[in-house]
């Protein structure tokens, strides 16, 4: 199984990106798919995710109103949608996919996450 992001950039403050997370070897089905942030220097950050196939949404506070998470059954993608970008956004951006067991409490923990992508960087200028 394999997960690829793309759609990563050099953005001004205020512009938009999209990140796209393709599964090659794994479906999507009842798994929940995320999206987590590292910045220099920094931990790996939650920053969304569709929990369990998407029965549910969630957000960092950080990005509420700002990101969308969607996926696309048929392509086997997870995208991020990201508005409004501000320079704390710069990072690098990895899709994380679970083997279906994760629970919600356990959502927005990196090591609960079974799959992950090589990472796409997000930078945004002041």
């Amino acid at each position: 199984a394999q997960l690829m992001e793309s759609g990563g950039g050099w953005v001004q403050t205020g512009g938009s990106l999209r990140l796209s997370c393709t599964s090659t070897g794994l479906t999507f089905g009842r798994r929940t798919m995320a999206w987590f942030r590292q910045a220099p220097g920094a931990e790996r950050e939650f920053v969304a995710a569709l929990f369990r196939g998407g029965t549910s949404i969630h957000y960092a506070d950080s990005v509420k109103g700002r990101f969308t998470i969607s996926r696309d059954n048929a392509k086997n993608t997870v995208y991020l949608q990201m508005n409004s970008l501000k320079p704390e956004d710069s990072a690098l951006y990895y899709c994380a996919v679970d083997n279906s067991r994760l629970i919600l409490s356990s959502l927005r923990v990196a090591g609960y996450y079974d799959y992950w992508g090589q990472g796409t960087q997000v930078t945004v200028s002041s």
